[in-house]
């Protein structure tokens, strides 16, 4: 498994994404509990090392289970990352949220500690000095941001005294504004960490305008007709180069993610095949021609901007003007 630096930890460049894990929306129930224990366990025997949830999962479920699943587990080999859910993100709220999340993960000393979304409320500022009190308490090793634009990550990283390690962003094939945030991230020894790396399942190339998903796909855009036709010239591109990798589209999606330099990609997985199929792209190495191809083709359809403040998160802390139209 190819490696990325992380702080001072050698990481997987392959994690496992915990957004599923203990979801209804995926179809989770109780039962399912001792799956997601099994995908975990076999994503370590894998090689995968590193891990990521948020409290805002399943409000807290996935941190959870993901705290049993390693009961027992040599935790110094291992880089499990959560993030704060940032609703009025005040000192004391984050170190309150940090000592919350550490118990759930049953883990005296996190990995890394990330503010989910920027907050246009609270000042950066602010919130720095609540991660900057969570590190100086023993509750995590490394601090990191999620669905900032660059000068954010910049701003946060200047309040905390550096450094903000990782900047956690939608980043694939087919959402490429993340791309503005790796120069900067290579030349300050930083990370990028892609979440929806295969854009819901968009880059599986299981789509079409005939078999659209449901679920909480329905509100992703990109799988309307118009998003769907867009996608097929990468996923075309994508099908002829894992024909002569004997791979899967969605394996060349994570292959050409990882081909950038200080990217991490967290896939997640509903069962085990699931999980060794996203490891296993890992291996690939893509050619130099192969990755251009892929770089071209996709242009058009990964051409919109770096998603920092999801749509209801906005809601939540913005109020529309009078009169002004719904986005």
């Amino acid at each position: 498994m190819r490696k990325v630096r992380i702080g001072d930890f050698e990481a997987s460049a392959i994690g496992l994404g915990g957004w599923q894990f203990g979801g209804k929306e995926w179809g989770w129930d109780s039962a399912h509990r001792a799956e997601d224990h099994r995908i975990i366990q076999r994503a370590i025997e894998l090689g995968i090392n590193f891990i990521d949830t948020a409290e805002g999962y399943s409000k807290g479920e996935s941190e959870a289970i993901i705290g049993e699943a390693l009961e027992g587990a040599a935790r110094d080999q291992l880089f499990v990352a959560t993030k704060l859910m940032p609703i009025m993100p005040t000192p004391g709220r984050i170190v309150r949220a940090a000592d919350a999340s550490r118990k759930r993960l049953r883990d005296e000393c996190m990995d890394l500690y990330q503010i989910h979304w920027p907050n246009p409320v609270v000042p950066i500022g602010t919130q720095m000095k609540g991660m900057r009190m969570v590190r100086e308490q023993g509750m995590a090793r490394h601090l990191g941001v999620s669905n900032f634009s660059l000068s954010a990550w910049q701003k946060a990283d200047r309040c905390l005294d550096g450094p903000v390690i990782s900047n956690q962003v939608q980043y694939n094939l087919l959402r490429r504004g993340a791309e503005k945030l790796l120069p900067w991230a290579e030349a300050n020894g930083r990370v990028v960490i892609a979440y929806s790396p295969l854009a819901q399942g968009m880059l599986t190339g299981k789509y079409s305008s005939d078999n659209a998903p449901g679920g909480c796909r329905k509100m992703n855009t990109a799988f309307t007709s118009a998003g769907i036709e867009a996608a097929q010239p990468t996923i075309t591109a994508l099908r002829e180069i894992a024909q002569k990798h004997d791979a899967t589209p969605s394996q060349i999606a994570l292959a050409w993610l990882i081909h950038h330099p200080n990217v991490i990609a967290i896939p997640g997985a509903r069962n085990v095949a699931q999980l060794e199929q996203n490891v296993a792209a890992g291996e690939i190495n893509l050619s130099e021609d192969e990755f251009a191809r892929l770089n071209e083709v996709s242009t058009t359809a990964g051409k919109g901007g770096l998603k920092t403040v999801p749509q209801f998160v906005g809601r939540m802390f913005t109020r529309r003007p009078a009169g002004a139209a719904a986005s």
